[in-house]
C-alpha cells in the first residue's frame, strides 16, 4: 500500500552507530540518529561504521537515509563550572566535526542546566559565548528537556529566555529547535498547543522527538515508552506530529520491533 502524507513527512529512530542503515531498513525509517561514540563518556566522537565516515555518507545517501547525531548526554554549555563547561565545548564542536563528516542533517544537544543556587541568566549567557565560539558545520539543534528546576530548556518561560541569548550570538539565527513529546510532556508543557507555544518562541521547530512518556505530566521524569503505552494521550501525540510538520525520530524501547511499530503507528495515523 503506498504512502500518502507518510511519504512527506520523514520518520526514523535512534539506533545503533555500528551501522544505522541496515538498523534504519530494520525499522522501514527514512532516518536514523546514532550517537557517535560513548553517550556517557568525554571521549571525541567516533565513526563506528565500516568504511568510515566517507563510506557512512556515501551509503547513506545511495539508500535515501537522512543521518541525525545526537551528542553525549555529558555535554553541559550551561554550567558554571569551568571543569565541565569547557570540556563540554570542546566535545560539542568535535561531534560537530563528526556529523560534518559523515553527512548529518543536525547535530541534537541537550539544553543543560546550573546549579540550584546559581542565576540562570549565567547559563542563558554561557549558550551565548558557546554558540559565538563553535564552528558549526551542521544545523546544532537544541532539545528541551525534562527535568531540572534549573534547566535552560525545559519550560516555556526558559525556552523563551535561551532563544533569546541564542539568537543574540553571532550565527544564532542558524541554531535549530528539537521537540521532544515525552520531554514536554514531563516538564509540565501541554502537548495540545506545545507546537504554537514553541514557534511562537523559537519561529522553527527542526525536528520532534516522539516518545511516549511512562510518567504522568510534569513528573520531571525523562522515562521513553512506546506509543500506547505510556501517558501521552494519542490525539495530542499526533497533534504535534501534525502541527509540527517536521522529521520525526522515535526513541522508544524495544529494539528494531518495538520501534518498528512506532513508526508503523505513526504512518498509520497520518495516512
Amino acid at each position: 500500500m503506498a504512502r500518502k502524507q507518510s511519504q512527506k513527512l520523514l520518520i526514523g529512530a535512534h539506533v545503533d552507530q555500528v551501522d544505522p542503515l541496515t538498523e534504519a531498513k530494520a525499522r522501514d525509517a527514512d532516518l536514523a540518529q546514532f550517537f557517535l561514540g560513548d553517550p556517557q563518556g568525554w571521549k571525541g566522537a567516533k565513526i563506528a561504521y565500516a568504511g568510515g565516515a566517507d563510506q557512512l555518507r556515501s551509503d547513506a545517501d545511495a539508500a535515501g537515509v537522512g543521518l541525525y547525531v545526537h551528542s553525549p548526554y555529558v555535554i553541559n554549555v550551561a554550567t558554571t563550572n569551568n571543569r565541565i563547561r569547557i570540556p563540554s565545548r570542546k566535545l560539542l564542536q568535535g561531534q560537530m566535526d563528526g556529523a560534518a563528516a559523515i553527512g548529518a542533517r543536525g547535530l541534537i544537544v541537550h539544553g543543560g542546566h546550573v546549579s540550584q543556587e546559581d542565576d540562570p541568566e549565567t547559563g542563558f549567557d554561557n549558550w551565548r559565548k558557546c554558540i559565538e565560539r563553535l564552528d558549526a558545520k551542521v544545523p546544532l539543534l537544541i532539545e528541551n528537556t525534562a527535568g531540572g528546576t534549573n534547566a535552560m530548556a525545559r519550560q516555556l518561560d526558559r525556552i523563551a529566555r535561551l532563544w533569546e541569548a541564542v539568537t543574540d550570538a553571532a550565527g544564532g539565527d542558524e541554531v535549530g529547535f528539537v521537540l521532544d513529546t515525552c520531554h514536554a510532556h514531563a516538564g509540565g508543557i501541554p502537548l495540545s498547543d506545545a507546537v504554537g507555544q514553541v514557534l511562537a518562541i523559537t519561529g522553527r521547530i527542526d525536528l520532534v522527538h516522539a516518545n511516549d512518556s511512562r510518567d504522568d505530566f510534569n513528573s520531571g521524569a525523562d522515562r521513553h515508552a512506546n506509543f500506547g503505552s505510556g501517558r501521552i494521550a494519542e490525539a495530542d501525540m499526533m497533534a504535534v506530529v501534525r502541527a509540527a510538520g517536521a522529521p520525526v525520530i522515535v526513541e522508544t524501547p524495544g529494539g528494531a520491533e518495538g520501534q518498528g511499530a512506532d513508526i508503523a503507528w505513526l504512518r498509520e495515523r497520518l495516512d
